[in-house]
């Protein structure tokens, strides 16, 4: 009962995140999953894979009613999303394998420092720079070169557990996107990371004998159930609050986020 309540309010800071600033909530999931599952005694050798797996399936809902949001709102960029989901969904596949078959520290590292750099380099821009809320023309890559892009975004988030706003916000702001649309389809690319992870996460974790009842291979269900429950509705309050904020306002937030993100990552 107390895991069920904790991740109900792990829940409600994740689908806040998802929402609100595209993110798919699992840097607020996978660490308290991690200490919670070693509480509850689950084999060390697997804790990690199933905090990532078990995240990974709560933002396939996440996603979907922020997704649901955001389209409404006139926000999402569907070509552009789903030119990313093609790359997004080998690379997500591809990040299980390897979460599964090797150890992640020294990349978790390495994402850690990207995530300041990027953070970093979103508040020391200047109003009148590049991209400053749209004025300049956008600089998308061709379908290969979103594929590509896709393809590199899927893999670390599956690896991580996160939903890829992480990278894809950051992506496509560097692309000139104005903010709205990159938060909107960093959500819209979420879904295809969640579902092609959590696949890769059940095959891969499939018939473990160290796995706990009520398990779907790396996924455990009671947790992801009970974070899912809070996390649906607040995702929808999010996604509207991050309609109502300035450009630059939310730009500001975000990369304040990445740099709490790339800290964690790194210590």
């Amino acid at each position: 009962m107390t895991l069920v309540l904790i991740c109900a309010l792990i829940g409600v800071a994740a689908g806040l995140m998802g929402g609100a600033l595209g993110l798919g909530g699992g840097v607020v999931i996978v660490p308290p999953l991690i200490y919670l599952f070693h509480g509850r005694g689950f084999d060390e050798a697997i804790v990690a894979q199933m905090a990532v797996g078990t995240s990974l399936a709560t933002i396939i809902v996440t996603a979907l009613s922020s997704v649901r949001a955001h389209h409404k709102a006139g926000y999402v960029r569907w070509p552009v999303a789903g030119r990313l989901a093609g790359g997004i969904v080998v690379g997500a596949l591809i990040g299980a394998v390897i979460a599964d078959r090797l150890s992640g520290v020294a990349l978790t590292r390495l994402f850690g420092f990207f995530a300041i750099v990027i953070a970093l380099q979103m508040l020391l821009r200047r109003p009148g720079a590049a991209q400053a809320d749209g004025d300049q023309p956008e600089r998308l890559p061709g379908t290969g070169g979103l594929a590509a892009a896709g393809g590199v975004i899927g893999g670390i988030s599956s690896l991580f557990g996160i939903g890829g706003g992480s990278l894809t916000v950051p992506f496509l702001s560097w692309c000139r996107l104005p903010m709205q649309n990159a938060v909107a389809i960093s959500a819209a690319c979420g879904l295809p990371i969640a579902l092609a992870g959590s696949l890769g996460f059940v095959i891969t974790g499939w018939g473990r004998p160290e796995l706990p009842a009520w398990s779907l291979g790396y996924v455990y269900l009671p947790a992801a159930l009970a974070i899912v429950v809070t996390s649906f509705p607040m995702a929808k309050v999010g996604a509207r609050l991050s309609h109502r904020l300035p450009s630059a306002l939310l730009r500001r937030i975000f990369a304040l986020f990445l740099i709490a993100i790339g800290l964690e990552l790194l210590l």
